[in-house]
């Protein structure tokens, strides 16, 4: 997909992986009690680290963006949105680097690996996002090292979550996305010569 970014195929799958990221936080949200912000468990995390080793770092960046950070922009962070978007370009680059150090090979292996880079790296991430957020409302910087720590819980269940379901959904969207590339290339063009006109049918042949 990587190589195919500008095409109007992966735009599409662009901003159909904003919109169900944006749908899986808005769908399934769990309140967790912290010190710091107002975290919450959610999906928006593993579907975006699918969204990047599917779609390829620009692309699945800028879905990941579009839908984490619109969530944050329409449901309240504002404030803080712009550290969710850097989360999503850390993370980003984070697995693109590491994919492209396994040569882009997506073997369960690989991918399981990446799922568990993913979430750690969605700790650290939002470990610092935490901190800088007490940091904007006045807080000490030990204070805030401490809260962030103790507002952990939601990140590390995201993380688990990440880790576990990352590798579940690459294999489903790319087994799905092979299914329907099948589906198009069985389509060809039948050319009829009538009275020396020339007519092309579209046939479709679904296996």
């Amino acid at each position: 997909m990587e190589r195919d970014k500008n095409s109007l195929q992966a735009l599409v799958l662009t901003g159909l992986f904003a919109a169900i990221i944006y749908i899986g936080i808005w769908v399934i949200r769990i309140p967790v009690p912290a010190m710091v912000g107002r975290p919450f468990i959610h999906f928006g995390n593993t579907l975006t680290a699918v969204a990047i080793l599917y779609l390829g770092y620009r692309n699945g960046m800028i879905a990941g963006i579009i839908g984490l950070g619109g969530f944050d922009l329409l449901n309240g962070y504002a404030a803080t949105s712009w550290l969710t978007m850097l989360e999503v370009v850390v993370v980003a680059s984070v697995l693109t680097a590491v994919f492209k150090g396994m040569n882009y090979r997506d073997s369960k292996k690989n991918i399981i690996i990446l799922g568990i880079i993913a979430g750690v790296t969605k700790i650290f991430t939002t470990y610092c996002v935490s901190i800088v957020e007490a940091l904007m409302v006045g807080t000490s910087l030990q204070v805030a090292y401490i809260g962030a720590f103790v507002s952990l819980p939601a990140t590390v269940i995201n993380s688990i979550s990440t880790a576990i379901c990352t590798p579940i959904l690459y294999f489903a969207v790319k087994d799905a996305g092979k299914l329907i590339l099948k589906k198009q290339n069985n389509f060809y063009l039948l050319h009829i010569n009538t009275n020396n006109r020339f007519y092309t049918i579209y046939i479709g042949c679904y296996i």
